[in-house]
């Protein structure tokens, strides 16, 4: 990934869109939003996955594993202004979750900041350049794991599309050259346990891979 090593220097915001897609959403019993739904990570989350091995959380319970499609702003936002003025690259990444945790989280009404925040929780491919719209959704992404697709998603299947996200971030955070947007997940999440292997995949092509630690 171009200049990686110093991504929490390069990368200001994390936003990231729950239930995005709709068959993910009833996988886990969720109602479907009406307006996108977002949270945040912290920069100490993200990591990129170059083959190797990254540390999970012990004793907190199950970490479930959510491929998604990550924008990169590459310019001030202004009212207005096309997704392909602001998107500059893309990657594929993985939000990894506390399952048990942002379940017992969301049964007090709590924000999702210990299951979602964790370091290493926020993994993300090299950075791919960004075709537009129209390019973006002729190809899908996928997730392997120990060698079997577990997840595939298209940016067409969103229940709300990427203009709809920016212009929802920008009005309600700001956003602005350096902040990511992990734009959702597909259905087909599951357990991340210790030695699997994860690889991440653009255009059928492998663009990231990493183990889960002991």
């Amino acid at each position: 990934m171009q200049g990686f090593g110093g991504i929490h220097r390069m990368i200001k915001n994390i936003y990231c869109v729950g239930r995005n897609y709709l068959q993910h959403a009833k996988e886990l019993n969720n109602a479907v939003p009406t307006s996108p739904f977002l949270f945040v990570k912290p920069t100490h989350a993200l990591v990129e996955g170059q083959g190797q091995t990254i540390a999970m959380p012990k004793d907190q319970g199950n970490v479930h594993y959510e491929a998604e499609l990550v924008v990169h702003v590459g310019k001030n936002y202004e009212p207005g202004m096309k997704a392909e003025a602001v998107i500059d690259k893309i990657a594929v990444g993985i939000d990894f979750t506390l399952r048990e945790v942002q379940d017992e989280l969301k049964k007090k009404g709590l924000p999702w900041l210990l299951a979602k925040g964790f370091p290493n929780s926020a993994v993300l491919s090299r950075w791919l350049p960004f075709e537009g719209l129209e390019g973006t959704a002729g190809h899908d992404f996928t997730l392997e794991k120990n060698g079997q697709e577990v997840q595939r998603g298209n940016i067409k299947e969103m229940i709300f599309d990427i203009p709809t996200i920016i212009e929802f971030c920008a009005q309600h955070f700001g956003l602005a050259e350096g902040d990511i947007i992990f734009t959702g997940t597909p259905a087909g999440v599951g357990v991340a346990a210790a030695g699997d292997h994860f690889v991440l995949k653009w255009k059928e092509e492998q663009v990231g891979e990493l183990f889960i630690g002991e």
